[in-house]
């Protein structure tokens, strides 16, 4: 089997219309496709990150948290890459979005920081 890359990311948030202004009004993805699946009571938003990823926000009535901290095992966080991560970093503390210090990889020697999404989802953004 040959796996070209990766294809979506999938997102289970708990407040839906809290959820999309996060990714779209604040952290800026293209909306590309919405729809309400009133079989399930469920949302599912299909958002551009660029044009290379894309990420599938759904909502779900009464999903379980998932762990964060102390960190549970399966997906770590979600990392998007960036230009200048002062000027990332000064977008998102504008927008009310609490930002960690920004951290030197020890073994690449890039900028990265972490945030979370309202639903305490750690995303990193790492700098090219």
């Amino acid at each position: 089997m040959k796996i070209n890359r990766i294809h979506h990311i999938a997102i289970i948030c708990s407040d839906y219309e809290k959820s999309k202004d996060f990714y779209v009004n604040k952290l800026g993805f293209t909306v590309l496709n919405e729809v309400f699946r009133e079989e399930r009571a469920s949302y599912k938003l299909d958002l551009a990150v660029g044009d290379t990823y894309q990420i599938e926000l759904f909502s779900f009535i009464d999903s379980p948290n998932r762990l964060s901290y102390p960190e549970a095992l399966g997906l770590r966080h979600l990392a998007f890459e960036v230009d200048d991560i002062e000027e990332a970093v000064k977008e998102l503390t504008s927008k009310n979005i609490v930002v960690e210090d920004i951290r030197i990889d020890e073994i690449t020697g890039k900028k990265f920081t972490f945030f979370k999404d309202p639903d305490d989802l750690p995303l990193e953004i790492y700098e090219r």
